[in-house]
This record gives C-alpha cells, sequence and structure tokens, in this order.
C-alpha cells in the first residue's frame, strides 16, 4: 500500500535536500478535512533554507502537482494543506487489508530488535489480586503490539517469590495445615493462613522468630522446606494461569526474586570493584546525582534489597537477551525506585543498556467513589471474583437480549473478559482507572462490548448479503462517510507504531473506538445492501475490512471477538 506520509516526505525531501526522517515527523493530519488529508507546516525549513515560509510552501507546491496520488494542494500561510486522490486512496486502502486479511498492518520495523517486558508479576502464596490487573493487561497488550512490527518479544513474569511474606505463609502452614481444606482451592486456604499469620504477628511481634526460621532453613536449602516452597508456588501458578489463558497472556520467561539469588553476589563485586559502594548509616550505598537518594544496596544487617535483585536481574537480561529495550510495567509509585536501578546501572558501566530501560508507569484501579480498590466486604478483591462477575453479567444481558443465541457461554466470557481489558486500556495509563460495572458492560459507550457489537455487526451484513465480493468498484466508494472511513483503516499500522513508540495501548484504543463510530455513521447514511450490485459490493469490501482491522486491533490488545452476540 502507498505510505503516504513516507511519500509526501520522500518528494518533499527530494525538493528540500532535507533528510526524510526529519521531514516525515513534521506531517500533520488536519482537524477538518477540509483543509486537507494532511498538512506541512514549513516554518521550521525556514532558517535551513534561508527563505520565508510562503515562498517554500509555494516552491514545493510546484513541483509536487505531477503526483497521481496528490488531487491538489492549497497553501495557507506557510503551510502545505495536501489533499489525496480518493479513488486512489480507497483502491490502495481496500485492496491491500482485503488481500492481507489479519497481515494487514503488521510491519518489519522492528525485525532484529529484542524488547524485554517485565510485567504482572504477582506475588507467591495469594490469589490474584485486583492490583495486579493492569500491568498484566497493559503489558500483554504491548507484548502483541510489539510482535505485530516484528520485533522479538521476551515476556517475563518476575513472580514474588521470596522473602518473608511467603515464610509466613509457610510457617503458619506447619502449624494449622489440620485445619484448612487444600483440595478445592487450595489458594485461597493458603491466603487465609497468610492472614491469620499476619494478625497474630501484628498482636505479638515475636511470632515473627518462626518466620525467620522458615526462612533461614529456605536459604540453607533445607529439603522438606524447599518442597513445600515449590508446592506453594505450583498451587499459585496454576492459579494464575487461569487468568493468564483467560485473557491470552504469554510469558516466556517466570523466573522470579528466587532465580536471582546466587547472582547478587556480582552486583555486589562489580560495585566494590569499581568503588561505586560507600558507607551509610551502616549500609552499603551507592551515591546518586542531584535531587535522587542514594540507593541501597545492602542493609546495615549486610542483606541485599530489591534494589540489589533487579540490578543482579538486568545484568541477567544484558546477558541472555542483550536486549534494545527493556521495559517494566509496574504502578507509578516505584519511578524513584526504577531511576535509582538504572542510574546504578549506569554508573557501573553498562550506560548503553541503561539508556535501554524504561519503566512503564500507570495509575491506580478505583471504584466509581474514587476509592482505591481493594477490599470488598473486608476481603480482597481477586480477579477471578471481577473476571467471573463479569461473565455473569454478560451472560445475564445476552439472556434478556438474545436467549436463542449459539454458545452464549462463550460469548458471554468473550464480552465480559474483553469489557475489562477495554475499561483498563480505553485510556491514558498514567491516569486512575475508573472501575464502574454500569460503564464497563455499556453495548453503545466507548466500551469492549460496543467494539465487539461493530465487529459483530461487519460479520452479521456479510452472512445477510451471502457473499464476500471478490472483485469491487471502489468508485463507488467516494462519499465522504466512507472516505472518513478508509482514512482510519489507512492510519492502522501507524497507529499501531505510535502505541509502542510512547508504550501506550491506549491509543490503539482510542482509534478502534474512532473506526467504529466512523464505520457507525457509514452504516447509518447508506444502505450497503441495496439494488445497484456495483455498489453493495463496494461497500460490503468496506464492511469486511472494518471486520479485518476491528478484530486484528481488539485481538492485540488481548480481546477476542464473537461472531454473533
Amino acid at each position: 500500500m502507498l505510505n503516504y506520509k513516507q511519500e509526501l516526505a520522500k518528494k518533499i525531501s527530494e525538493i528540500t535536500n532535507i533528510d526524510t526522517s526529519e521531514l516525515i515527523s513534521y506531517i500533520e493530519i488536519p482537524p477538518n478535512p477540509s483543509l486537507g488529508d494532511y498538512s506541512f507546516p514549513c516554518f521550521r525549513l525556514a532558517k535551513e533554507m534561508k527563505k520565508a515560509p510562503p515562498v517554500i510552501a509555494n516552491e514545493i507546491k510546484e513541483q509536487m502537482l505531477d503526483e497521481d496520488w496528490i488531487e491538489k494542494i492549497d497553501v495557507v500561510g506557510g503551510y502545505l494543506n495536501i489533499f489525496t486522490n480518493k479513488k486512489i486512496l480507497v483502491e490502495n486502502v481496500l485492496g491491500e487489508v482485503i488481500s492481507k486479511q489479519e497481515d494487514y498492518g503488521k510491519s518489519d520495523v522492528g525485525n532484529g530488535k529484542t524488547v524485554v517486558i517485565d510485567y504482572s508479576a504477582p506475588n507467591i502464596a495469594k490469589p490474584f489480586h485486583i492490583g495486579h490487573l493492569r500491568s498484566t493487561v497493559i503489558g500483554g497488550a504491548l507484548y502483541k503490539m510489539y510482535q505485530f512490527l516484528g520485533y522479538k518479544v521476551i515476556g517475563i513474569n518476575h513472580l514474588g517469590d521470596w522473602g518473608m511474606g511467603i515464610c509466613r505463609t509457610m510457617a503458619g502452614y506447619r502449624m494449622w495445615k489440620d485445619e484448612y481444606d487444600f483440595t478445592e482451592n487450595p489458594i485461597n486456604s493458603v491466603l487465609a493462613i497468610y492472614v491469620r499469620y499476619n494478625k497474630i504477628e501484628k498482636e505479638d511481634p515475636d511470632f515473627k522468630k518462626y518466620a525467620v526460621e522458615e526462612l533461614k532453613k529456605l536459604e540453607a536449602g533445607d529439603e522438606e522446606t524447599v518442597a513445600l516452597w515449590k508446592w506453594i508456588i505450583k498451587i499459585s501458578l496454576e492459579d494464575y494461569q487461569k487468568i493468564y489463558d483467560l485473557i491470552g497472556c504469554k510469558f516466556d520467561s517466570y523466573n522470579g526474586e528466587a532465580f536471582y539469588n546466587d547472582k547478587m553476589d556480582r552486583v555486589v563485586k562489580e560495585l566494590e570493584e569499581k568503588h561505586l559502594l560507600v558507607e551509610s548509616e551502616g549500609a552499603k550505598v551507592v551515591m546518586m546525582d542531584e535531587n535522587i537518594p542514594p540507593c541501597i544496596i545492602l542493609t546495615s544487617a549486610g542483606t541485599t534489597i530489591y534494589a540489589t535483585r533487579d540490578l543482579a536481574a538486568l545484568l541477567y537480561r544484558i546477558d541472555t537477551y542483550d536486549f534494545d529495550k527493556c521495559l517494566y510495567l509496574v504502578a507509578s509509585e516505584q519511578s524513584l525506585h526504577f531511576k535509582q536501578v538504572f542510574e546504578v546501572l549506569s554508573k557501573m558501566g553498562y550506560k548503553k543498556y541503561a539508556d535501554r530501560c524504561e519503566h512503564i508507569p500507570f495509575g491506580l484501579v478505583l471504584d466509581e467513589d474514587g476509592e482505591k480498590m481493594g477490599s470488598r466486604k473486608g476481603n480482597a478483591v481477586t480477579l477471578s471474583e471481577i473476571f467471573n462477575e463479569a461473565i455473569e453479567k454478560s451472560l445475564k444481558i445476552i439472556e434478556e437480549k438474545n436467549p436463542d443465541l449459539e454458545e452464549k457461554e462463550e460469548v458471554a466470557k468473550m464480552v465480559g473478559v474483553g469489557a475489562i481489558i477495554f475499561n483498563d486500556l480505553a485510556n491514558n495509563r498514567i491516569k486512575d482507572e475508573i472501575f464502574d460495572w454500569n460503564q464497563v458492560l455499556n453495548f453503545a459507550g466507548e466500551t469492549g462490548p460496543y467494539m465487539q457489537y461493530t465487529y459483530v455487526r461487519t460479520q452479521s451484513i456479510l452472512r445477510n448479503a451471502g457473499y464476500v465480493p471478490e472483485n469491487a468498484d471502489y468508485s463507488k466508494l467516494l462519499d465522504s462517510e466512507a472516505i472518513d472511513v478508509v482514512k482510519q483503516l489507512a492510519n492502522f499500522t501507524d497507529t499501531v507504531k505510535s502505541g509502542v513508540e510512547k508504550n501506550e495501548p491506549s491509543i490503539l484504543s482510542r482509534y478502534l473506538i474512532d473506526l467504529a463510530q466512523s464505520f457507525s455513521r457509514f452504516y447509518n447514511e447508506h444502505h450497503i445492501l441495496c439494488d445497484d450490485k456495483d455498489t453493495q459490493d463496494a461497500r460490503l469490501a468496506l464492511t469486511e475490512a472494518v471486520g479485518i482491522v476491528i478484530k486484528s486491533g481488539l485481538e492485540l490488545l488481548g480481546i477476542r471477538c464473537p461472531v454473533k452476540m
């Protein structure tokens, strides 16, 4: 397909001798179609070309009018407003979408590059909590989006599988295991033990010694203790995998905190050899630059902390993956921690890799009253609860609206799960997410069900037509509503690229909403199934293309599309 931005930048580059990659970043899409399909501001060229912007604009215009894909060019002040040839636009875009199907929009821009994405990372011995929802779905979407653009992606689930938390559970298990049932849902019983232990420890701080003993035995490799630890990890992962399967999340490594126990000595040794460790109040720290507090590597008790472990993980990832990017999907509260870790890595002599690391922060999940979602009737809110409730609510809506729907339980699962994911990804990740059931499952608003319904509508139209046209006369699609849809389709690849450049899946979510709304306007203004066969074929081709792109886009976000609902 003709890449209009690329072609425009290339042509202006030939005229001005300015690099194409620089020029392409200047190209804008006007907010009003009456101002053109693309706009190029010449102000930035004035200094280099030593001419006034309107003069530059007119000179470029005169040398571009022979391009067949350009219908006309207006010069407004220092702006070039370019109007594309609509017939060529429609032929190019729809021809490519329909020929490539689910491969439309894919790119090789990431070929030969490796991206490591550290996301989800729940704490072992606890059910999957709603607090891990955002990291999981944002990371899952980025994983698929990077792959779509040709990158080699390594998804890492850095499990919280070490430390006093799990040792409290282990100590409690030894004391009270006969009081609990571990056959039906063992992770809930393990959590109950953890909560019970913590409550007693708060009342009697000396109770902590039993967890400390467990940690000592675990570190010493005591066979029975290690076996118990591995069992707790096993039942935890079995519980988490149900969620990962439900939302289509994939990981290439489950190396958690414990994996780096024997790799932290290297960090300390390198820091000592490079004279970066200094003593501060009994602890060993690395001094930071101005406005950043020192990074503790060893506590006053001589023990390592999260920063030590994260540095060990980074050195391992450098050696193993030689990454071009390493992304950490962790809540915004940890921003300082990652600033310190990346700065220490740089000071250690790994600046090239430190510059490739990025903390991808996100906001909190809040209820409709603006309160942090962390409990329900005094209990932790698990993702299983949230997803099960969404599926149940979706099934109830289906029962009311379409009780004869085939495989309605499976459709309810797609709709319920999709609603939760889209609700999370519909807005900028740094914003707090408001979780309101009335909004999440709305079939009319800017929601997951609305997006799925738009896809279902395209499939229903094609079924009612009884065929998918092999060829179409695209000159029948030159009305403003059709052109608006085609322009949206043409922007799919650039949208995914923009989402990846900014590590912001909401860019793709908002694009899909715009595409769905654009198609809805076309649908409302034009009868797709009509008496004129040529017109019908063209409109069916447009409908097929919209369905292809909506389905592909939703799948990149981790959302499946039913064919009927």
